[in-house]
């Protein structure tokens, strides 16, 4: 049994606040953090159990550490913006406490994916004795850890990774975003990157393209390839794959929206003088945009997510794919939210859960894969991510 702190009060953390709430027997205090209490209030009226509610400003390091001090979670469970991940580091480290996040640290000037920031902190969490789990979320988080979980089971070597993401869903909105749209964006604008002959190569972002068939009659759509930060760790800790790559659905509604914003600078992430002030277009676009958590309820269809990987195992080629397909309609059902918020607030419970009940442990910094991934496996069946290994063409 554990206290836990939950940074965030948006549609990843009313689902991870939803899971906490569902396995009282590990999560025995919740305690929810955001800037806007009102909406930590909110969801805690949602709650079966009692939980406390606290206004916090993530970027105020010292403002975080009394936070902390005055609660002593066991473990901050990170759900907030990207840009926060260093300052709730900091906090946790000034506070004696372990840190769980679901996506890498972004500097708000510049759309970069890269660990290095939070790498850095290895040799200090470590030296205080704590421990931090990075990218708990769907991809990546999931991701990483079905690709240690096939190296583990089907492979000797793996050679070629691909990371594949569809979302299936249809909101009926002319443009909106699954989640927090500035993040999206970012993400979707960004050059894309991919692993192959020992390097990173470049490419312009959404520059190729393919057509996929996900199972179970889910469907046929197109995929871009993009960059996504679970590429970087997964070809550090796994150096035999020659060949990594990230790939997500995207309609032709949404790209040509967003090839219009793009020319006429709405996606600009730098300041621009407006009526004498600055501002950040990006920003001002996501006031306009529908709240993703606002989609919950007017979504329907599947996400299918899963890796393909391909490799030898007792000197014969094989090729596996594992995957999750989610209900929409049967997230929002369950916690009142879409399925792009159900696919990374789940796992984010279960990192946590992995991490107080001693499965996974460590001093310093970690991502997914390099925990056993069993025991993850068994719980993403158990609350509400089912998978399945199979292999392609059969």
């Amino acid at each position: 049994m554990a206290r836990v702190m939950i940074i965030g009060a948006g549609g990843v953390g009313s689902v991870v606040a939803h899971k906490c709430d569902q396995v009282p027997e590990v999560f025995s205090e919740i305690i929810l953090a955001s800037r806007t209490v009102s909406k930590c209030e909110a969801l805690a009226a949602n709650l079966k159990h009692p939980v406390v509610t606290e206004a916090v400003d993530a970027d105020n390091v010292d403002e975080l550490t009394a936070l902390l001090m005055k609660h002593k979670p066991e473990l901050v469970i990170n759900v907030a913006l990207p840009y926060q991940d260093l300052s709730i580091m900091d906090a946790c480290l000034n506070a004696g406490v372990n840190y769980l996040d679901t996506a890498n640290y972004e500097p708000p000037e510049t759309a970069k994916f890269e660990y290095k920031w939070q790498w850095a902190y290895q040799e200090k969490f470590r030296e205080m004795g704590l421990m931090a789990l990075l990218g708990s979320g769907f991809d990546p988080g999931v991701t990483n850890v079905y690709t240690a979980y096939l190296n583990k089971h089907y492979f000797d070597e793996m050679h070629e990774l691909d990371i594949i993401d569809v979302n299936g869903g249809d909101h009926g909105q002319p443009f909106a975003t699954n989640f927090n749209p500035e993040i999206n964006i970012r993400e979707v604008s960004a050059e894309c990157r991919h692993w192959e002959k020992g390097d990173f190569q470049e490419t312009p972002p959404m520059s190729m393209k393919q057509s996929f068939t996900c199972p179970e009659e889910v469907g046929t759509y197109n995929i871009y390839r993009m960059y996504h930060e679970e590429l970087e760790s997964l070809t550090k800790h796994f150096p035999t794959i020659r060949k990594a790559q990230f790939w997500m659905s995207f309609g032709d509604n949404y790209l040509k929206h967003l090839e219009v914003l793009k020319n006429v600078g709405m996606t600009r992430i730098d300041p621009v003088m407006f009526e004498g002030r600055e501002i950040i277009p990006l920003q001002f676009l996501k006031a306009l945009l529908p709240d993703p958590s606002s989609l919950g309820p007017l979504t329907k269809g599947k996400t299918c997510i899963g890796c393909v990987v391909k490799g030898v195992k007792d000197g014969k080629p094989v090729e596996k794919y594992v995957y999750n397909i989610c209900s929409h309609e049967g997230a929002y059902a369950e916690v009142g939210s879409q399925a792009i918020s159900y696919t990374t607030g789940v796992p984010a419970m279960i990192g946590a859960k992995m991490m107080l009940e001693g499965k996974w442990s460590g001093k310093g910094v970690f991502n997914m894969e390099q925990m056993d991934p069993d025991p993850f496996m068994e719980d993403l069946n158990k609350y509400g991510l089912p998978w399945k290994v199979v292999t392609p063409g059969e």
